[in-house]
């Protein structure tokens, strides 16, 4: 399907505004932050309920929900406060390859990122540069996992420069920096912006970009990543990534 430039934006314009609402959320992974009001508390939930969003959508909100049981519905209070042994109660979670010894490291490396580091937007935001955070992402992970830790955990935080596309951290960033009003992400991390944010390249949007035009690379890897960047950043500098919602929903919800 080959659109010009200007009705190519219309077109991807026309979805966003139709995907972009509350109606989103019910059945999206973004349910199980919307369910707190505190900023630390989204943060934590978002980040958590991200880390697992792959695999089916459904088993994707029921095991976050039951991450959110486990946290005692107050993330930010357990993360920061919890002892040893409070983290026995994980045995027995799983969701796909992450186990209840990641939920363990996890729980550990967030503490240690909200007592030494000022809080997960100060650690994303240290090495933003002026139109990528991929940066961000790799000296995110290596902050992640400077404290003791399995090796098994680390593949389940993506690093960019290992020419990963880190499609689930993406879409957290988007959650947690797009500030538009629709009532779907959170916009609450005032010190980065949404002409930073990259796209989360998945199965559904990388289809739907090749065939749009917008993406040549066969591969959904970093790369590919960098090209879909460019493209949607020309069609809106300032808020590329809310064609995520365009991509995604001609691929899941419409076939396209």
């Amino acid at each position: 399907m080959k659109l010009k430039k200007t009705e190519l934006k219309t077109f991807l314009d026309e979805k966003v505004y139709l995907y972009n609402n509350p109606k989103f959320i019910e059945s999206d992974p973004i349910q199980v932050p919307h369910q707190f009001s505190a900023k630390e508390d989204i943060e934590i939930a978002g980040f958590l309920t991200a880390t697992i969003a792959w695999g089916n959508r459904k088993s994707i909100i029921n095991n976050a929900k039951r991450m959110m049981d486990l946290l005692d519905h107050s993330p930010f209070e357990f993360v920061t406060q919890h002892q040893e042994s409070d983290l026995d109660r994980f045995e027995g979670f799983v969701h796909r390859t992450f186990n209840s010894e990641d939920l363990k490291q996890f729980v550990k490396s967030l503490q240690h990122i909200y007592n030494k580091h000022g809080g997960l937007e100060t650690v994303f935001s240290k090495h933003a540069e002026k139109a990528s955070l991929q940066q961000s992402i790799h000296h995110f992970k290596k902050v992640f996992f400077e404290i003791p830790h399995l090796e098994r955990t680390k593949k389940h935080v993506s690093d960019p420069l290992k020419n990963s596309a880190a499609k689930r951290i993406n879409m957290y960033l988007r959650w947690m920096v797009r500030n538009d009003n629709a009532g779907v992400d959170f916009g609450i991390w005032k010190s980065l912006s949404p002409a930073q944010l990259s796209c989360p390249l998945d199965v559904h949007s990388g289809n739907v970009a090749r065939k749009l035009g917008l993406l040549k690379r066969k591969q959904n890897d970093a790369k590919a990543l960098a090209e879909l960047d460019t493209n949607l950043r020309q069609l809106d500098p300032h808020d590329p990534v809310k064609y995520d919602f365009s991509l995604f929903g001609l691929g899941v919800f419409e076939g396209f």
